[in-house]
């Protein structure tokens, strides 16, 4: 695929970011830690990734088995540079979070939460947030049916209490993401003056990726020209400055790149970010294929295995495949995010560059 729809000056800005890339790569510093705390979850929503359900054939990690984790980590990090986000599954079917999160925040680390906020009432945030609670993401996929649809579940009322009830907490980082779908996708200009009558200030969005529940369900990807709507929307929303908008780790969009999100497109799994499954599997961000797990805790030291493994996600030339052989933006991606990529053909799931210019 060739780069020449996109401006001069941004492939300059590209040309310098990939060697800022390169030195992070190089480093290979530890800053986000996720714990796969349970695989158990309150929902069954139809995009799950991870194929969650009320109960599982993997039980919960126990929490002092995490936290022998954390202990080491330690030995060469500042925790307080290292941020611990808690996941699931749904991270609030768990009793034991608040005890967690103490021995977290005694180890010095700050620690986080991504729930589908259900569960989240005043009191159980009171009590988080006792125990050392700092971030917290919700999801909220749309107006009540659409949201209801997804989550498969009349939830919404709920979802949206607990948005409101973080609102008010300014000691809290918080923000809310949306899946975007084609039953959401006419929504989002109702969505996003709700959130900010609701007092949001933070909003990512993200498209589904083909994993999970969700591989055989074409309702759930948007069409070429909508995703093309999706960055404009972004683009006008951002300029509008009256909500924090960004769009998620979905891989390059070219042009767009430094208009729809923060900062220029980076993959951190297995290069900043790290994670910890339910199994105990030692993985990068734990939304990748699960077959790219480089140890496990039960067996593996966790900071060797952090400094001597993730070669498959440090060097991503073997990315180059598929569409991306002859792609001239594969310089400046290096492949697209890895939750992107099937462990065993290597083959991109889909690439929103290419969809983007076709």
């Amino acid at each position: 695929m060739k780069s020449r729809n996109i401006s001069f000056k941004k492939r300059l800005i590209f040309d310098l970011f990939k060697e800022y890339r390169k030195s992070e790569i190089s480093l290979h510093e530890l800053q986000y830690l996720f714990w796969e705390c349970t695989l158990r979850c309150n929902l069954t929503c139809i995009h799950c990734g991870s194929d969650c359900r009320n109960g599982s054939l993997v039980p919960d990690m126990p929490a002092s088995d995490f936290l022998k984790v954390t202990e080491r980590i330690r030995d060469q990090y500042d925790p307080g540079k290292v941020m611990v986000v808690i996941t699931g599954g749904e991270p609030l079917v768990r009793k034991d979070l608040e005890s967690c999160g103490r021995e977290l925040a005694k180890q010095g680390y700050q620690w986080g939460i991504v729930t589908n906020g259900v569960l989240l009432t005043e009191a159980r945030l009171k009590s988080l947030v006792e125990a050392g609670l700092r971030s917290v993401t919700v999801s909220l996929d749309g107006l009540e049916a659409s949201h209801n649809w997804l989550r498969n579940k009349e939830c919404f009322a709920a979802a949206f209490r607990s948005i409101s009830i973080l609102a008010r907490r300014d000691e809290l980082v918080f923000d809310v993401v949306t899946c975007v779908n084609q039953k959401n996708f006419g929504e989002l200009n109702e969505i996003c003056e709700l959130l900010i009558s609701a007092g949001v200030k933070r909003w990512r969005l993200f498209t589904i990726t083909p994993t999970g529940r969700a591989i055989d369900n074409p309702i759930l990807r948007l069409t070429g020209s909508q995703l093309k709507a999706l960055m404009e929307f972004i683009t006008e929303t951002r300029k509008a400055g009256r909500i924090a908008l960004n769009l998620e780790c979905e891989g390059f969009v070219g042009n767009y790149e430094m208009e729809v999100r923060d900062t220029i497109f980076f993959c951190r799994a297995g290069i900043n970010i790290a994670s910890v499954l339910a199994d105990g599997s030692i993985s990068a961000c734990p939304n990748i294929d699960r077959r790219f797990s480089q140890g496990n805790i039960y067996y593996s030291d966790f900071l060797d295995t952090w400094n001597s493994r993730f070669n498959v996600m440090r060097d991503r030339d073997w990315m180059k495949t598929g569409i991306c052989r002859e792609c001239r933006a594969f310089k400046w991606c290096s492949g697209n995010g890895m939750h992107l990529r099937i462990q065993d053909s290597g083959e991109v799931l889909c690439c929103n560059y290419k969809i983007l210019n076709e």
